[in-house]
């Protein structure tokens, strides 16, 4: 019998220059999920001719960022030299670690784009680690049933995905163009979460449309639901974090002294975050730091 999962709706957020994404996680219902933080839904948006998605230079600490691109293609460029380009069904996975500066840039104005962002908290142990970027050009890949299904992280029916990830974790794309039964296997000592990219999606009597996440505790050996002609899921899960971390703007940290450290030094331009080549001086200022006297 399935289990009756937790339904959380996906927010709209303007994440700036005229872009919204709609914001599963972090919200008041469910700060994690397994070591994942952070999930924007992108998209699917048919940018005009001359416009495009343009972030300037940004900073992270304490986690790894992970891109999964649908459709479009993105130039990610980094404080590391990096300069690659990302196109549908790969997967970039920036470690920021101590600290790290990206810019993110549609590689053609006038696309269409549709992609996932998600933020995986690095544990205590892991969390001031030298940065570093990856590419995943070819994900293990297969047919279940209804769905053909592409392993974004972790290991997942025999298959395994090759990134370093610090904490026990899964991640798992389902698209079913047409429609039907699948029955997912799932580790009992991870929560899980699922995220509607595109169409519905039927869980337990309930129907789940675009951007809803169905929010499962650890304990399901396995599910069954049905997926909509033309559905994509997202399957996100892993062990439950110990406790949860703190996030403030593009910094996640364990402890409010280390989050206030890395902003000072982001508003003094200091060498720890290094610069983007580039970036033509696009840099994005940060609100002001919500705690006093630290």
């Amino acid at each position: 019998m399935n289990p009756t999962p937790q339904r959380i709706a996906g927010r709209a957020s303007d994440i700036g220059e005229g872009m919204t994404v709609l914001r599963a996680l972090p919200t008041r219902q469910r700060r994690m999920i397994g070591a994942w933080c952070f999930l924007d839904h992108l998209g699917p948006v048919d940018f005009p001719a001359g416009h495009g998605m343009h972030v300037g230079a940004h900073p992270h600490i304490g986690l790894q960022t992970f891109t999964w691109l649908i459709e479009g293609e993105v130039l990610h460029r980094d404080s590391l030299g990096s300069a690659q380009v990302i196109r549908p069904g790969q997967v970039n996975l920036m470690t920021a670690g101590h600290g790290i500066v990206h810019t993110e840039d549609s590689l053609a104005d006038g696309q269409r784009l549709h992609a996932a962002q998600l933020w995986i908290a690095l544990p205590p142990e892991a969390a001031d680690c030298p940065p570093d970027f990856e590419h995943y050009p070819d994900l293990p890949r297969w047919t279940d049933g209804a769905a053909t299904m592409t392993l974004l992280a972790g290991t997942y029916a025999g298959q395994h995905m090759p990134a370093r990830f610090h904490t026990p974790l899964v991640g798992l794309d389902a698209h079913s163009p047409s429609g039907g039964n699948l029955r997912l296997t799932l580790d009992p000592s991870f929560e899980h979460g699922l995220f509607v990219l595109a169409g519905d999606m039927q869980l337990a009597g309930e129907t789940y449309a675009r951007d809803e996440l169905a929010y499962l505790p650890p304990g399901p050996t396995e599910l069954t639901l049905h997926l909509a002609a033309g559905s994509r899921l997202l399957l996100v899960g892993g062990e439950p974090f110990p406790e949860p971390v703190l996030m403030f703007w593009n910094f996640v940290g364990h402890h409010k002294a280390d989050i206030a450290t890395a902003w000072r030094d982001w508003e003094a331009g200091d060498p720890r975050f290094g610069r983007v080549e580039g970036d033509e001086g696009r840099r994005l200022a940060s609100p002001p730091l919500p705690w006093v006297g630290i």
